[in-house]
């Protein structure tokens, strides 16, 4: 009759490494499922504010729930394109071109207006222009003191009074300092050249460990290989 009882350690073995086979397996599907559901909830937010935003100024006759009886998101995110496509065609024009200056010259006439506008165009320009000023390269700099080093986004030469003014005697270029978790508040420092140790990594890759607060590190192998003797180099100089 003995023999036929089960061990107790045994059945709280076998319970416990059923327990644990189930854990182990909704973590890996929670690692599958949590940054698709996210991506996907954060499309269909961005849509449907595009479309909460751009659909109330559309003709309803132009909408196509008048006519199949179905609000469809993203009709918005279309009407948005086109029209912005039709935009840049008219400004290449000789009247496209004769308006907007027309509408500068007037904006340029209004004190509040005119730094506002100023300052947003040149923003625009320097996000979706394919210039020297867009972000392509990654660097470390030594911030907020000497010791503690930053991940910072390279920016482009400096130039105008800012260069005139900083007597350093050498070649300065502006950094962009992101903040974690949020990379896109920061800071805008203004480094000598041989200050900064330029990376390997992509600005993605680098945006991933800024964003995970050091948790991510992209290609750590290859990029600990070809950095180490670098930063090496610099802190014993």
């Amino acid at each position: 009759m003995s023999s036929s009882l089960k061990d107790p350690k045994q059945a709280s073995s076998g319970r416990g490494s059923l327990f644990g086979g189930l854990r182990a397996s909704f973590l890996t599907g929670l690692v599958v499922i949590a940054p698709l559901g996210l991506t996907v909830w954060l499309l269909w937010t961005f849509v449907g504010w595009v479309d909460g935003f751009v659909l109330p100024l559309v003709p309803m006759r132009l909408r196509p729930e008048q006519y199949i009886g179905i609000n469809l998101r993203g009709v918005g995110v279309i009407f948005f394109l086109l029209f912005t496509i039709a935009v840049g065609w008219f400004a290449k024009g000789l009247i496209g071109r004769s308006l907007i200056r027309w509408g500068e010259g007037l904006v340029d006439r209004t004190p509040v207006v005119r730094s506002l506008y100023g300052g947003l165009k040149q923003i625009a320009e320097t996000v979706f222009a394919q210039t020297e000023t867009s972000f392509d390269r990654v660097c470390l700099v030594e911030y907020p003191r000497k010791g503690l080093w930053a991940l910072a986004f390279i920016s482009t030469s400096a130039k105008g009074e800012v260069a005139q003014s900083i007597q350093a005697g050498e070649d300065l270029i502006s950094l962009f300092l992101p903040t974690t978790p949020n990379p896109t508040s920061g800071f805008l420092l203004f480094v000598p050249r041989r200050d900064v140790i330029e990376l390997d990594m992509s600005v993605e890759d680098a945006a991933k460990l800024v964003i995970s607060a050091g948790l991510v590190y992209p290609n750590r192998e290859e990029a600990e290989g070809s950095n180490v003797a670098r930063l090496r180099e610099r802190v014993d100089a």
